[in-house]
């Protein structure tokens, strides 16, 4: 399933119905006063935050949403009945703008609240309503206003607890396939994912949290360089970071690799350098004891500390899965953004 984040779509709301010119036609009756009813009420357009949709990939498929109209008032002061309100499902964590104006309407982050977006129109009044002392036999009724119309553009930001982040094959897939029932596509060579993914980790002593996998992120993401700015917005929601570092690259590379990273969360957004993050050193499976120790004294020399684990053969796992329990329910307690000790 393709996974579409950003989308524009036009909504309306019902017009109202018209108001009714009508007479009392009674037998006997033969100047019958008005009895002409108003319209109903357009219905509006409302957009409802829904945990099970995913991505806007309906909004692929169907990009105008109507409500229903109102009906026209009718003779013996019968109201038209009022249109149905139109609900449209949007995911968790949608960001909703005016797309003339750019304007912020609402960011949708908790289940099943609502947001109008489209206001229906007012139904006319009959002529009943106009009836004076000097004008018995009004012939007045008001059509029913327009709904509301415009276009909208919507935004998806995942909301994740912890992010995964990292170089093009740091093996942030194969990562989020242990740590969850996820199963990304995995294969070794670069941009194997290409949309994120969302997996769930579940402990055994708190609540599970969900992990998202972003697509491998290159310098000049920010600019928008590579896969860019479409997903680094993704990483905006998390509680954690997860940097995956490729240590099986030679001399120097896997601090490099960081530092590139760290370079274009602060150029995308200067605020993601305060995240709670946690540096992992994958691939150990590929290297000796002497070469990790050497590694994990240059991250420290930099005042980096580090976990080490192999994705691929599971080695170091339940230390990083620990460490994870600890600091989102440390999250979960406090507001405090600060690095973590490790």
């Amino acid at each position: 399933m393709a996974f579409i984040d950003e989308a524009k779509f036009y909504v309306k709301g019902g017009d109202g119905g018209n108001g009714c010119v009508s007479f009392r036609r009674e037998k006997y009756v033969p100047k019958g006063g008005p009895n002409g009813g108003d319209g109903g009420a357009g219905g509006s357009v409302y957009l409802e935050a829904d945990p099970r949709k995913m991505s806007l990939l309906d909004f692929r498929f169907a990009s105008h949403f109507k409500a229903e109209r109102g009906q026209n008032g009718g003779g013996k002061d019968m109201h038209g009945r009022g249109g149905k309100d139109f609900i449209v499902p949007v995911p968790l964590g949608s960001v909703i703008r005016d797309a003339e104006t750019g304007e912020l309407l609402i960011d949708l982050t908790e289940p099943g609240a609502r947001f109008l977006v489209a206001q229906g129109g007012k139904g006319g009044l009959g002529n009943s309503r106009f009836a004076t002392s000097t004008n018995r036999a009004p012939r007045k009724a008001t059509p029913g206003t327009p709904g509301q119309e415009r276009w909208l553009k919507i935004e998806l930001k995942l909301l994740a607890d912890v992010g995964l982040i990292g170089l093009p094959n740091a093996g942030k897939s194969t990562l989020l396939s242990k740590l969850s029932a996820a199963n990304p596509k995995v294969a070794p060579y670069p941009f194997t994912t290409l949309e994120p993914q969302l997996g769930v980790l579940a402990f055994k002593f708190c609540d599970p949290c969900i992990i998202a996998d972003i697509p491998g992120l290159i310098e000049g993401a920010h600019a928008g360089v590579g896969l860019g700015h479409r997903f680094l917005k993704h990483i905006e929601r998390t509680s954690i970071l997860l940097h995956v570092i490729d240590c099986s690259s030679e001399g120097d590379q896997p601090l490099t690799d960081f530092r590139v990273l760290e370079n274009e969360l602060a150029k995308y957004n200067q605020e993601l350098l305060s995240r709670r993050y946690v540096i992992v050193l994958n691939k150990i499976d590929l290297i000796d004891s002497g070469r990790l120790r050497a590694l994990k004294k240059r991250f420290a020399g930099e005042g980096l500390q580090t976990v080490a684990i192999s994705a691929e053969t599971g080695q170091g796992l339940d230390a990083l899965i620990h460490l994870l329990a600890k600091l989102l329910d440390k999250s979960s307690k406090s507001e405090n953004t600060d690095h973590p000790p490790q």
